[in-house]
């Protein structure tokens, strides 16, 4: 578990990195500025929320850290949608990252499920 919970918290990281060299590679017009801005903030968050719910004291603050990170990294993968779609960034540049993101969502989903489903059902 605690292999998982590293390999998690390096792979947020190094998303966070990524996200920051994209961004710094976008032209400089207002558009690919105001666009590369917003997956800076939620792109770089990822890892930050991921970290807070390592250090949580319940499962219900666990989930909720998860979660706030699940919002994130899916913002993130919207706006790079946009970036492909305004045609600022070719799809092929962003793929991997988008492929990332992707990745990132299915284990956030699948930890909050499990935590969900090891907690006592109120009754």
């Amino acid at each position: 578990m605690k292999e998982n919970i590293r390999s998690l918290r390096e792979r947020t990281r190094a998303f966070a990195v990524r996200v920051i060299h994209m961004y710094a590679a976008l032209p400089d017009g207002r558009v690919a500025q105001t666009i590369g801005n917003q997956a800076l903030r939620s792109g770089t968050s990822v890892g930050a929320h991921y970290r807070e719910a390592y250090r949580s004291r319940s499962d219900a603050e666990i989930i909720s850290k998860l979660e706030t990170a699940l919002q994130e990294v899916d913002e993130t993968s919207y706006w790079l949608e946009l970036l492909v779609d305004a045609e600022i960034v070719s799809q092929d540049r962003l793929r991997s990252l988008s492929v990332e993101a992707n990745e990132l969502t299915a284990i956030l989903v699948t930890s909050v499920k499990k935590i969900k489903a090891r907690r006592p059902r109120k009754t």
